[in-house]
């Protein structure tokens, strides 16, 4: 080892700094404070902010009794405050399956009149230097495929990588979000000290991808509904996706369901030949691939 490289002690030290500067960071630039509350009416804000996206005429997600027991075991609850509300809130619970290293994000809810302006983004960052604060190295979640700002904050901006495709994971979900659809979700692993350490998947456009021998295998008709295409044994593909979902599913529920099945196919064929989803392109092109590209 040369005098300069930074020995395996040094090298997590040196994440950590760079994880907490970066959270201060987006933190301040999404005109936030970012907190882990442990008073109950932090703990009913936070289901509140929930209950805002996902059932607004119904009860909460998470109860705050249960978000009592999980924060008091020490698990990972943040809330992001603008003034005197709350905005946005992340929970997150340590994994199992003998996995100590391991923190499983569970549900991450941004305010609508707050969206757009990089709170989801300054939550995640909080919460990747909270967990290498305490040597959790990986972080793992799943999230709805179809919902094209999610890809791109997960794979692109935060670097985290698809690494399986779960059919209807949750069954049915009727709320104001998923109306309905399959519950199919991604499940994303983030390696936390690489993601510090500046190593992102880059934001591809398609056609340097087409140059390097990329398949489109799903991509939108002039109708916008979903069409296959064969990419035969291509090493990179290209999964279009709907601009938004969330209204799809409202105004043209078949159309929705076609997506979803479209997308289905195309990613358990492609994490079947060992792909993993590696970054999303400019225009909302998932990018499977067998390698980091």
């Amino acid at each position: 080892m040369s005098p300069d490289a930074p020995s395996l002690l040094q090298r997590p030290v040196a994440a950590l700094d760079s994880a907490r500067a970066a959270a201060e960071a987006a933190a301040t630039a999404a005109g936030v404070r970012i907190e882990t509350p442990r008073d109950l009416s932090a703990l009913v804000a936070a289901t509140e902010v929930w209950r805002r996206i996902w059932t607004p005429d119904g009860t909460p997600l998470i109860s705050t009794e249960m978000l009592r027991a999980l924060t008091h075991v020490g698990n990972y609850l943040s809330v992001a405050r603008r003034g005197d509300g709350v905005v946005g809130a992340l929970l997150g619970f340590f994994g199992g399956n003998g996995r100590v290293d391991l923190l499983h994000s569970h549900i991450l809810g941004v305010d609508p009149a707050a969206r757009g302006g990089g709170v989801a983004y300054a939550l995640k960052l909080h919460q990747r230097a909270w967990a290498l604060e305490r040597g959790i190295s990986r972080v793992t979640w799943t999230y709805d495929p179809l919902v094209r700002r999610n890809g791109h904050l997960n794979l692109s901006k935060l670097g985290a990588r698809g690494v399986d495709y779960l059919v209807a994971f949750y069954g049915a979900m009727p709320d104001a979000i998923n109306n309905g659809d399959d519950s199919d979700r991604v499940l994303v692993e983030w390696d936390l000290a690489a993601a510090a350490a500046g190593r992102t998947a880059p934001v591809h456009d398609v056609e340097s991808l087409l140059r390097r021998g990329a398949a489109v295998v799903l991509h939108a008709s002039p109708g916008q509904a979903p069409a296959l295409q064969e990419n035969g044994d291509a090493d990179i593909l290209l999964c279009a996706t709907p601009a938004d979902i969330v209204a799809l599913r409202h105004d043209d529920p078949a159309c929705a369901r076609q997506w979803r099945a479209c997308v289905r196919a195309v990613m358990v064929a492609g994490m079947e030949r060992g792909m993993t989803l590696s970054g999303m392109a400019r225009g909302g092109w998932y990018v499977l691939s067998r390698c980091a590209l």
